[in-house]
């Protein structure tokens, strides 16, 4: 049951309304792509025009993006930058940034009048694209959409969330996405939960147990372990995870007392309202669950500090008898000896597994930047990555490439992974360039072979151990709101989360009373709640009514979404 009491404020956006809007943004470019603040930016960007491949002349553009510290550096050496580069006539200078310096890089970039022409991988959020959008930096492309990006068009088409996510309340278009859909069941994604549990089944056996089915049975498994257990690694911990980091934190198990817990806590009722987990009597109670596994010395005491590095030394060690993370492979040499922990029944016999807002797209992955002479080359250039065999080799790498370990083999138009390469990351990174791309979940069997082995094995665990347990059809979208309530929900929302975590952890640690639990409810009340949720009630109502939107939410991007 949710938090009585609440009002949620209703601002249904007509989809005429948005898409027809202003085809003007506040700022515009001077002959540098610097902001002069008055023009429009539509106006200051050249007309589409038509882009036939291979170009009479040579052109050359500029791309900066992220390279990994396991990939290959030199992206002209990369056999796709190559066969683009003879199929289209078009020579790429790619800027490549250290990861650990790309964000602090790219933002001093866009504050030049010698910007590069294109930045991708930047994986930013509405906020940000629409301050970009309105100095005059970002082009708005929905024209070049239209004319010059049929295979990205067509993907738009096709999937109208994406469609909606990336479009502004201005009606503009200012970032491409990526796409990676492992399912058109929303439910049945491999990411429409985060963290799993993963418990010690060979302890299990050893202790003559069967696998827990409530909330009761694990405690008692737990305190089994923490009795009768020897390793030679150093002390049992019964349970560690690490709270309130994405895909570590145990908010997949409060569900057993009703909603549970995402990672930014917002969930929707199947009557189509948003609410907080972190205010719900439910919420309160599978804490106060943790709390009583915590004072009995069955959950790790570092869960409040520890930084991945330790907690992933930890679980490898072999020690732990249920951790929570997004793959079985943070056991490294000993996760043969786990298995996921199945949905448990809590004191009443509910059984849920709450949904994370993670979705099968990143809206804010690459923008064209006012400084590019020619957008509609361009961006035809880039919308040959978004034609499926492409895609697939834009995100995993490619095939016949003398000077590297090939990811795939080609038999006719099929792509078939390679052993090595469907087993090692680094050998895909030395080969994809992860930036435009959009994979549908129909690509598999017709121009690849098959999924990712490991994307494959947590699809399957997903949609057979745990999506039957999801109680809400929908979860909250990408919905990609007006400015000025995009900045009013950050205001709130800064010390607003970050409190509720804090009060989430001290109830693990501590404990709560009725008193202060009711005076923590009356000051997140003072931080803004309300007026939070009526603001994001107003996004979600303006992406629904955008796109008749059934099942909000096709799963998750590959990179952390949160925000």
């Amino acid at each position: 049951m949710l938090r009585k009491g609440f009002r949620r404020g209703f601002c249904v956006i007509c989809a005429t309304v948005l898409l027809a809007g202003s085809l003007t943004a506040c700022g515009g470019t001077g002959k540098n792509g610097t902001a002069d603040g008055g023009s429009n930016v539509a106006a200051n960007s050249a007309a589409a025009e038509e882009v036939s491949f291979p170009l009479a002349e040579k052109y050359e553009f500029s791309i900066m993006t992220r390279v990994a510290s396991d990939s290959e550096q030199d992206f002209s050496k990369k056999a796709l930058v190559q066969r683009m580069e003879e199929k289209t006539n078009v020579t790429v200078d790619y800027k490549t940034i250290p990861e650990e310096q790309f964000d602090d890089k790219y933002k001093l970039a866009l504050s030049k009048s010698d910007m590069p022409d294109v930045v991708t991988k930047m994986y930013i959020k509405p906020y940000d694209i629409l301050g970009y959008a309105n100095k005059g930096v970002f082009l708005p492309l929905e024209d070049y959409i239209e004319k010059n990006m049929p295979n990205l068009k067509k993907v738009l088409d096709s999937r109208p969330e994406v469609r909606a996510a990336i479009t502004s309340a201005d009606g503009h278009i200012y970032t491409l996405p990526f796409v990676n859909e492992w399912s058109t069941n929303s439910k049945e994604n491999i990411n429409v939960i985060g963290a799993i549990p993963y418990i010690n089944k060979t302890w299990l056996d050893q202790l003559g147990l069967s696998m827990p089915s409530t909330t009761e049975e694990l405690k008692n498994v737990l305190q089994a372990f923490a009795n009768n257990i020897k390793t030679e690694n150093g002390s049992v911990v019964p349970m560690s995870f690490r709270i309130n980091q994405v895909n570590q934190d145990p908010g997949i198990s409060l569900g057993s007392y009703g909603c549970g817990d995402n990672m930014d806590h917002y969930m929707v009722t199947n009557d189509k309202k948003v609410y907080y987990s972190l205010v719900q009597d439910e919420a309160r109670a599978g804490l106060e669950w943790l709390h009583e596994l915590y004072a009995q010395g069955l959950i790790d005491p570092e869960i409040f500090s520890q930084d991945g590095a330790t907690y992933s030394a930890k679980v490898a060690s072999g020690r732990v008898g249920l951790f929570y993370d997004w793959a079985i492979g943070l056991a490294g040499d000993y996760t043969d000896q786990y298995e996921a922990l199945p949905p448990l029944a809590g004191p009443d016999g509910t059984i849920n597994i709450p949904r994370q807002n993670y979705y099968s797209f990143d809206m804010g992955v690459t923008a064209v930047t006012s400084a590019c002479e020619k957008p509609s080359v361009v961006c035809a250039y880039l919308d040959q990555y978004f034609e499926p065999s492409m895609s697939i080799q834009n995100c995993y790498g490619t095939y016949d490439d003398p000077d590297y370990t090939n990811v795939f083999t080609k038999d006719g138009d099929m792509l078939k992974w390679t052993d090595e390469g469907a087993a090692d990351g680094k050998i895909r990174n030395d080969q994809n360039l992860y930036d435009c791309f959009a994979i549908l979940s129909d690509y598999y069997g017709v121009y690849v072979d098959r999924m990712l082995d490991s994307d494959a094995l947590r699809l399957d665990m997903v949609s057979t151990v745990y999506s039957p347990y999801i109680s809400s059809n929908f979860n909250y979208p990408a919905a990609f709101m007006e400015q000025k309530d995009i900045t009013r929900i950050s205001e709130i929302e800064t010390d607003l989360k970050k409190y509720a975590e804090q009060v989430k952890a001290e109830i693990v640690k501590d404990g709560i009373t009725d008193e202060a639990w009711t005076a923590y409810l009356e000051k997140m009340d003072q931080m803004g709640l309300k007026e939070l949720l009526e603001l994001k009630q107003k996004g979600f109502d303006m992406f629904y009514e955008l796109t008749n939107y059934e099942n909000a939410g096709t799963g998750g991007a590959a990179q952390d979404t949160t925000e």
